[in-house]
């Protein structure tokens, strides 16, 4: 639940297109600042358990400047001038209102800083992680710069303030208020300023063939041709190529190093207090992982993972998703870890065990499925105790690397103090009074069915593959249901989804899973399995196909009319299920108070007649593409059913102007005392707590 954000009106939104003024592009007034609650499940750990996550959140945190890296080249300097103006000389988070005071601006200006930085530490970056989308502070250059001359490192800080302020600010060209190719004109911190998307192909394309995974790379280029950047600690010799069109392809180990090191050492030093043989072995994996730069040991880990069912403190590291990759194919880091919640792991392991009974309801031919589902794991509900990401997500299906789930399964998480933090209570708009009071009774216990059968949904589904010796994992009676003829199309060696798919990769997988959500949860045993019965379950059932179709109409303030761009994976994704709604007339979007807002509607009595047929051939189609590594058509039907229309752009004005603000958590510290015990610090759930929990991570 959100406090609602004030826009206000820009005398600069000349500089702006029509469809991106920089109001827009304002941090919001009062950020939804919520605490990740972790230390009752905290306290229930033993001295080892408490120390194997001490050292692996300090592993996990130890990438965080990575990520800002890999957002946008600048993010590094910002982030260094926000921790030197709220940092004593000692180290130590300064008196915020003392810093008020002595810098003379008035405390109108001087919170709307603190809540530029709160949102550029919650999102570790000037870009939203949710969205992609750069935000900018409401208060003035000349009130920022007094703000950095009164603080404890004046020289120093106003050093960073000369050499960020105007990326700080810079509204123009519009292209960079948006994160993606370069070529396009937008921001990417994973390739260099004069790459085009024909150097990232034919550097990909080479990838394939050595083969390369590109997860944990960056890609620059230069007079003397291109550098291809493995993170990693350990800086060994370049390796030259020469790609197919004769150029200089240089392969360079070491990128990120000191970060990567210290990554490597916390989780060398998390070894001893691990819990068994598994996982010592997958800590042993990550170190030579992180430490070399290769992703064959970073697979490694992620088999001893799966074999490591039920731990008490689960955790996981790496470069991980690919959402924010225009390409689709170079990773974000991240690492959590969290303790296990064992009353409420109880009905999502009841999910799992009845995985292929619930799996068999789903459209597809069974030729089309898994011969292994979630055959490795569980399904785990967690507390997250830290979490280094750019943004939270509230549940998670990993490993990503296909040729280990299609043979090992996956492991499936909730995490449940993301779904119940609790920010300012605001109303939600675009719900009509009559569904509103079951929406807010019920909009928490549907999104937690909605999370469940969503990421079981991303283990699903065969990926039809040919390796290097020319063996297939299917034979020639598969028909492709959609033409009733043998298959075509089909992996190669070197090939996976997101580099076969590319930038659609990431929100097409979300969709997928979403609709498998959509076609299981109207099933009473799958909502029998999280308490829901009678009346009570179909309320639960309508909440759900009610939220889902307002977060397709919210989402449109995630799309950018003038770039034709989604800037947010799962947005897209429930913008096109709630198209797939409004064409089966179960939903539509109603004009109310004189055009000035919005309602949907969505017909209760059509949800299992009409929604889940629906969605169900539209699901089927989205498998099938996949399935097939028809880029193509599947690209060609994404497309289709993600296109805005002009007419919609109305309602999009309405849903930016009743937006809500963004999220951002506040996450815990641990400390090792003298006796070797862990402490757990704690921070308010405000904006000097968010500051305050970040200086003293001494990131």
């Amino acid at each position: 639940m959100f406090a609602r954000a004030t826009l206000v009106k820009s005398t600069t939104t000349r500089l702006f297109p029509r469809f991106m003024s920089t109001s827009t592009l304002l941090a919001d007034r009062q950020a939804a600042v919520a605490r990740l609650e972790a230390k009752t499940f905290f306290e229930q750990l033993t001295k080892n358990e408490k120390l194997y996550a001490h050292y692996m959140a300090k592993a996990s945190f130890a990438g965080s400047r990575i990520i800002l890296a890999q957002t946008n080249p600048h993010g590094p300097e910002i982030f260094d001038l926000i921790q030197s103006v709220f940092t004593t000389k000692d180290g130590r988070m300064v008196d915020i209102d003392q810093l008020q005071k002595d810098s003379g601006v008035s405390k109108e200006s001087f919170e709307d800083f603190v809540q530029y930085a709160t949102q550029f530490l919650g999102n570790m970056s000037n870009y939203r992680s949710f969205g992609d989308r750069k935000f900018i502070p409401r208060v003035s250059a000349q009130d920022i710069q007094r703000i950095v001359e009164a603080s404890a490192h004046g020289p120093k800080a106003l050093a960073l303030w000369e050499s960020t302020k105007e990326e700080i600010f810079s509204v123009e060209p519009s292209a960079k208020a948006l994160l993606g190719f370069p070529e396009d004109g937008h921001v990417s911190g994973y390739y260099s300023s004069n790459i085009t998307k024909a150097d990232i192909k034919l550097v990909q394309d080479y990838c394939e063939k050595i083969p390369l995974d590109p997860l944990n790379t960056r890609l620059f280029k230069d007079e003397q041709g291109y550098h291809l950047r493995i993170a990693s600690a350990v800086a060994k010799d370049p390796e030259s190529h020469t790609l197919p069109n004769g150029a200089s392809l240089t392969v360079q180990y070491g990128d990120f190093s000191e970060y990567m090191a210290e990554v490597a050492k916390n989780i060398k030093a998390a070894i001893p207090f691990a819990a068994n043989e598994n996982q010592k072995a997958m800590l042993n994996h990550y170190f030579q992982s992180f430490e070399s730069g290769s992703i064959d040991e970073h697979k490694e880990s992620q088999r001893y993972w799966l074999k490591d069912v039920g731990p008490v403190v689960e955790t996981n590291i790496g470069f991980i998703e690919t959402y924010r990759d225009p390409q689709g194919v170079r990773a974000e880091w991240e690492g959590f870890v969290a303790m296990v919640n064992k009353s409420q792991t109880e009905k999502f392991e009841n999910l799992v065990k009845n995985a292929p009974n619930f799996i068999s309801r789903l459209p597809w031919p069974k030729d089309f499925e898994r011969s292994v589902i979630n055959n490795a794991p569980d399904f785990t509900s967690l507390e997250v105790l830290n979490f280094a990401t750019a943004g939270l997500p509230a549940g998670i299906n990993i490993p990503n690397y296909s040729d280990i789930t299609q043979v090992l399964g996956s492991k499936n998480v909730s995490l449940g103090n993301v779904l119940t933090a609790h920010a300012p209570t605001i109303r939600f708009p675009f719900v009509r009074d009559e569904d509103y009071d079951m929406y807010i009774k019920y909009r928490l216990q549907a999104f937690e069915v909605q999370v469940g059968t969503h990421e079981l949904g991303h283990g699903t589904g065969i990926l039809f593959t040919e390796d290097a010796s020319g063996t297939r994992n299917f034979g020639d009676h598969i028909i492709n249901p959609l033409t009733n003829q043998p298959i075509q199309h089909w992996y190669q060696s070197g090939q996976n989804f997101n580099s076969v798919f590319k930038n659609i990769a990431s929100s097409y997988e979300e969709c997928r899973a979403e609709a498998i959500a959509m076609v299981l949860i109207p099933h009473l045993d799958i909502q029998a399995i999280f308490g829901h019965e009678g009346e009570e379950a179909e309320d639960v059932i309508f909440t759900s196909y009610l939220n889902m179709a307002r977060a397709g109409l919210t989402a449109l303030e995630l799309y950018d009319p003038r770039a034709k761009k989604w800037g947010q994976a799962h947005s897209q994704a429930r913008y096109a299920i709630l198209q797939v709604m409004i064409e089966a007339k179960l939903a539509e979007i109603v004009y109310t108070d004189n055009n000035q807002n919005l309602e949907v509607h969505v017909d209760r009595s059509k949800i299992r007649s009409v929604g889940v047929p629906a969605i169900a051939d539209f699901l089927n189609k989205l498998q099938v593409y996949k399935a097939t590594a028809d880029e193509q058509a599947g690209t060609d039907f994404y497309n289709k059913w993600t296109s805005v229309p002009e007419s919609w752009h109305a309602y999009r004005e309405i849903v930016i102007a009743k937006k809500l603000p963004d999220r951002v958590y506040v996450q815990a510290n641990t400390v090792i005392k003298d006796d070797d015990t862990v402490e757990l610090l704690e921070y308010d759930a405000s904006p000097a707590g968010m500051i305050q929990s970040v200086i003293e991570r001494k990131l």
